[in-house]
């Protein structure tokens, strides 16, 4: 079944948010091999050029590593995996910040919203 995706977002950038997501939820275990550009592409639905350039950007991340002629697979250092959680949490913080200001919510009431959410979800 082809992935989901957003009008308004480059193709390339969706596709390397799910990928890059994958890879921090253990989709795609760390030193794992990666799946080819033509299975990847097959299973959403995109044409290889633009997995390829997804691909292309993931690797300048650090988070896929090209093995020569053995394909890619996913890096195992793990500086890296956790610069890449990092990033992630910061940008999924900041946005919720946003939006809880944009509610004209204070700080206090956000963090009881996060633990009441925390708690409901065990």
């Amino acid at each position: 079944m082809a992935w989901k995706f957003r009008s308004g977002l480059a193709l390339s950038v969706q596709i390397v948010d799910r990928l890059r997501a994958d890879i921090l939820k253990g989709v795609y275990k760390s030193g794992d091999p990666f799946p080819t550009v033509r299975q990847l592409a097959y299973d959403a639905g995109v044409n290889p050029n633009t997995m390829q350039k997804a691909l292309t950007l993931l690797e300048g991340e650090g988070l896929v590593i090209t093995n020569s002629t053995n394909g890619r697979s996913v890096t195992d250092d793990e500086a890296v995996l956790d610069e890449a959680r990092d990033k992630a949490l910061r940008s999924f913080t900041e946005n919720i910040v946003k939006e809880a200001k944009n509610m004209s919510l204070n700080m206090n009431e956000l963090i009881k919203s996060i633990e009441k959410g925390w708690e409901e979800n065990e």
